[in-house]
């Protein structure tokens, strides 16, 4: 949508049967529409660690952004900030391990980029929230072992699309891990720095369980 007031209106809408738990506007307002221990409409289809049709089992954050396809544009200081208290309070009450922070792009990464490639991720991760691996600055070009790379990102949750559906389903997935994980660079393509960001993510995700 192309105004947070216009999204509100669509998941308040039963006619569109989509919903969220909580909306953050820009301006840090958070709108809480559906209560944590009901089912919201958000996910769609999709997969995460072995679980698929992730409403049932999710708590789902829409955050205000015109996205990709209106301007898509950083996200406030003010409206992260009230992305992390959210968060925050939700993991005080839920026991959510880290690796369970993903984005609509990760566990649907065909038809979701949100909440996109501007989204401050290390941020929210050093407020407790989620993960991030301490990244090297340069990786050496090197070949990469693209068998190894499908286990890292199956390890980590991922929808890993078998070898016979094609290189342009793996570069789907790429893209999506690379929009999370390595927002500067998003070609879908399995280069060595996406490569060892992958195997760095996987080894965070083991050791925190």
């Amino acid at each position: 949508m192309q105004t947070g007031q216009a999204a509100i209106d669509r998941l308040c809408d039963p006619e569109a049967r989509v919903s969220a738990h909580y909306v953050v506007e820009e301006d840090g307002t958070v709108w809480n529409l559906v209560t944590e221990d009901r089912r919201a409409w958000h996910a769609g289809i999709s997969f995460w660690r072995g679980h698929e049709t992730l409403n049932g089992r999710c708590i789902g954050i829409e955050i205000v952004n015109p996205g990709h396809e209106w301007g898509y544009r950083p996200f406030p200081a003010v409206q992260m900030a009230a992305v992390a208290t959210l968060c925050q309070g939700i993991l005080s009450r839920h026991p959510i391990p880290a690796r369970n922070v993903v984005a609509h792009s990760d566990i649907a990464p065909d038809r979701k980029e949100d909440p996109g490639e501007l989204f401050d991720w290390p941020w929210l991760a050093a407020q407790g929230i989620g993960l991030w691996p301490d990244f090297p600055a340069n990786v050496a070009a090197s070949s990469v072992d693209e068998e190894k790379l499908r286990a890292d990102l199956a390890a980590i949750g991922y929808p890993v699309p078998a070898v016979g559906q094609g290189a342009a389903a793996f570069a789907t997935l790429l893209r999506a891990f690379q929009r999370r994980w390595r927002p500067a660079r998003i070609d879908g393509v399995a280069d060595a720095e996406t490569a060892l960001r992958a195997e760095m993510v996987m080894r965070s995700v083991q050791n925190t369980g």
